[in-house]
């Protein structure tokens, strides 16, 4: 019966039908708030289980300037592969974890290639930055112009250095800042 639902590419098995199957699968797993990452360590540590836990990297905006952040990828969450029947009992009661994710007695099981991106990676966090480009409507992050909005008109790579334009009292200025004080409202994706 097992096999037939693996087969059929069920997403949610029984849990009975997963006591009695002897191969590893991949499970989503919930965590404590923000504490993703530890609970991660923990799995691997105490248990040697494959967790993947993804992180995101970025630049916010603050009140102090520009200050990188990082996160969960999926805050809460977190996948793990390990033998049910063997380990479920104690993946669950490992520090940082909160419990398995299921829906009644069905449990949704992972395929391997979904999460193969973030396994081949070799690194969990990802950042978010690329580099400015000409026409980019920015936010200015510091200085005296905090949180008005220009248009980058120039890159100086040398000097890491960008000039933009910006209006104020009602005709434009066009002032060149290092490229940290500047942030674009929109996600910059990056390498």
């Amino acid at each position: 019966m097992y096999a037939r639902a693996v087969e059929e590419g069920q997403p949610a098995v029984r849990m009975a039908e997963l006591a009695e199957a002897g191969r590893p699968f991949w499970f989503c797993l919930k965590a404590a708030p923000k504490r993703e990452h530890l609970a991660a360590t923990a799995l691997r540590r105490e248990l040697q289980v494959p967790v993947v836990a993804p992180r995101i990297r970025f630049r916010k905006l603050t009140s102090r300037g520009p200050v990188w952040f990082v996160e969960a990828m999926f805050p809460g969450y977190l996948f793990a592969e390990f033998i049910y029947a063997e380990l479920h009992r104690r993946v669950v009661h490992t520090h940082g974890v909160t419990g398995l994710v299921r829906f009644g007695d069905h449990v949704p099981t992972i395929e391997a290639t979904t999460l193969d991106a973030f396994r081949t990676a070799g690194h969990e966090v990802v950042t978010f930055d690329r580099p400015l480009e000409v026409g980019e409507t920015v936010k200015i992050a510091e200085g005296p112009f905090q949180g008005f909005e220009a248009v980058v008109t120039r890159l100086l790579p040398a000097a890491n250095r960008v000039r933009i334009l910006l209006e104020f009292l009602g005709r434009g200025i066009e002032i060149a800042v290092h490229e940290p004080q500047v942030i674009s409202p929109r996600m910059r994706t990056g390498t």
